[in-house]
């Protein structure tokens, strides 16, 4: 069986606002159920290249059977991007040596035809990204199923041509259970760890005390 086939892209852009709201505008953040129905297509097993310069396949290489934190980017991004990303940077900290091991991270860029691996090199070092998270590109149109299959879009073709519209979310999901979520990628990164460890079915390492 493709398991491929149990991946939950979303509702579309009306349920990711609706979530965005209800993160932002409630005093008490509180987690959303994670969606477990069926999707009506596949995670994409797309080719991509990492920053580090390795060929992979999106499914098999980099979802297949982990709990993941994606989000959609682009290094040219001056206005939203770097405090998402320097957001996330705390989100890695927080999950600390989980991080490569059992937790992945990765940011997809919106312009594979300006983003080089060299250039999303030269983005995880200015942001100072430590192992387990990777930045990808990849031939455009594989992009865009990628976007797509992720929810990252808007029913309006107008609207959907505005990258600024695809970077403000973090999708995340455990591949083995089929729970798929997201949040904002501005809440506060105790609030995203928070949906990780909800969405991941294994209990979160011990916090030392003292």
């Amino acid at each position: 069986m493709d398991t491929r086939r149990h991946f939950v892209a979303g509702a579309g852009t009306l349920s990711v606002l609706g979530l965005t709201t209800s993160l932002l505008d409630t005093p008490a953040w509180s987690e959303p159920e994670p969606a477990r129905r069926p999707a009506t297509g596949a995670v994409p097993n797309v080719p991509l290249t990492t920053h580090t310069g390795a060929r992979v396949r999106f499914y098999d290489d980099l979802v297949r059977g982990k709990v993941v934190l994606i989000n959609m980017m682009y290094a040219g991004c001056n206005r939203t991007c770097p405090p998402m990303t320097y957001n996330l940077v705390e989100v890695q900290k927080q999950l600390g040596q989980r991080v490569g091991r059992d937790i992945f991270m990765y940011s997809i860029t919106l312009r594979p035809e300006q983003d080089s691996p060299e250039d999303l090199a030269h983005y995880a070092r200015l942001h100072q990204v430590k192992p387990g998270w990777l930045f990808l590109t990849g031939a455009k149109a594989d992009i865009e199923k990628l976007r797509f299959a992720l929810g990252y879009y808007d029913p309006d073709p107008a609207v959907d041509q505005e990258e600024g519209r695809h970077v403000g979310m973090v999708r995340i999901g455990n591949d083995p259970f089929k729970r798929w979520g997201m949040a904002p990628a501005l809440a506060s990164p105790r609030q995203i760890v928070s949906m990780v460890e909800h969405i991941d079915r294994r209990p979160p390492p011990a916090r030392r005390t003292g």
